[in-house]
């Protein structure tokens, strides 16, 4: 009877083969290459980037913007002249501070 109802000692060792192949197929499906442990860094790397793509696509954007306004606009050019390398025209009033 318990060869019918078991499977006697052949049936215990396929069951524990079978639990340790459900194990290990387990493991590599969390822990292993392209496993999901990788595929949650993969998606996190994958949303780190997109956010730095979207910066440089706004700083792009600035940029052009700055270079249209270099071309074609004196009183911006005479702006960033004053404010980025700090000159002066003609009849200007300079305060020095001294330290």
């Amino acid at each position: 009877m318990r060869h019918l109802i078991g499977g006697g000692v052949s049936g215990m060792k396929v069951g524990r083969y079978l639990v340790l192949f459900v194990a290990v197929m387990g493991g590599l499906i969390a822990f292993g290459d392209r496993g999901l442990l990788d595929n949650y860094r993969l998606k996190e790397k994958l949303m780190n980037l997109k956010k730095a793509n979207h910066g440089m696509l706004l700083e792009n954007i600035a940029l052009r913007k700055n270079i249209t306004f270099l071309r074609e606009d004196l009183s911006y050019i005479e702006m960033m002249a004053r404010n980025e390398l700090g000159m002066v025209k003609k009849g200007d009033l300079v305060y020095r501070s001294a330290h």
